[in-house]
């Protein structure tokens, strides 16, 4: 084990900030604003097809590295999610003007919420003489929503996967992360809510990994949990002794 951490990485959505509302419920609601026939199960049937079409789509990685390639690839990827939760949930006449919409609607931080200890949390770790970063697998809208929560300056790099080219849980987004802030993986911590992509990813990348569970569903995944981000400074303290 490492005797000091020099860095601590986070993931983006759903660790730091989360969607306000839910991801069904901002599709349906917008939607139906286009033209979207509801019915008194769509919204679950919209939960439903979203989850599915997410576990099935291709990490978000793109062999370019032109920035308005990047950011073209990246809406094109979320098209097709999208319009697979509407090709099973049905499809209406002016899903194109929908979709244009509902994407510029999740780039606006007003869609965002920060968790209540996110900044406490940050501040206090910055004071700590600790670098922070961001490892996601969230596209370049990630930048835009950070500096509208008020979050972006405290970080000392974001890596996410359509320019690491790599998407969580792959090495290859660790270790160029790592390179930015030239620390060994020992003397790095990732937190995240994800066991696949944060934790497992973190750890077989020889970084150290917490498992944000907040709500307590992950239970008994055979990893160091924590349910708030504030719970992270005992185990600091841990690594110093």
């Amino acid at each position: 084990m490492s005797s000091s951490i020099r860095v601590v990485f986070f993931d983006a959505a759903d660790t730091l900030f989360h969607v306000h509302r839910s991801v069904a419920e901002i599709y349906l609601h917008h939607a139906v604003e286009f033209g979207f026939p509801q019915k008194p199960d769509s919204l679950v049937a919209i939960k439903q097809a979203f989850g599915r079409a997410f576990r099935e789509a291709p990490p978000p990685v793109f062999s370019i590295t032109d920035p308005t390639r990047i950011k073209h690839s990246e809406r094109l990827w979320w098209f097709d999610i999208v319009h697979n939760v509407f090709y099973r949930v049905g499809m209406f006449e002016r899903f194109d003007e929908f979709f244009d919409h509902v994407f510029r609607v999740f780039e606006d931080h007003r869609s965002w919420r920060l968790f209540p200890e996110t900044v406490s949390t940050l501040t206090r770790l910055k004071a700590q003489d600790l670098e922070l970063g961001i490892i996601s697998n969230f596209d370049s809208r990630l930048f835009t929503v950070l500096r509208g929560l008020g979050i972006a300056d405290v970080f000392d790099t974001v890596t996410i996967s359509s320019l690491a080219q790599a998407a969580k849980p792959a090495p290859q987004i660790f270790h160029l992360a790592l390179e930015k802030h030239a620390v060994d993986p020992d003397e790095a911590l990732h937190i995240g809510d994800s066991l696949r992509d944060d934790v497992e990813g973190a750890k077989k990348s020889g970084l150290h990994a917490v498992l944000l569970d907040r709500d307590g569903r992950q239970a008994g995944a055979g990893a160091q949990t924590i349910k708030t981000l504030e719970q992270v400074f005992p185990l600091l303290e841990r690594f110093e002794e």
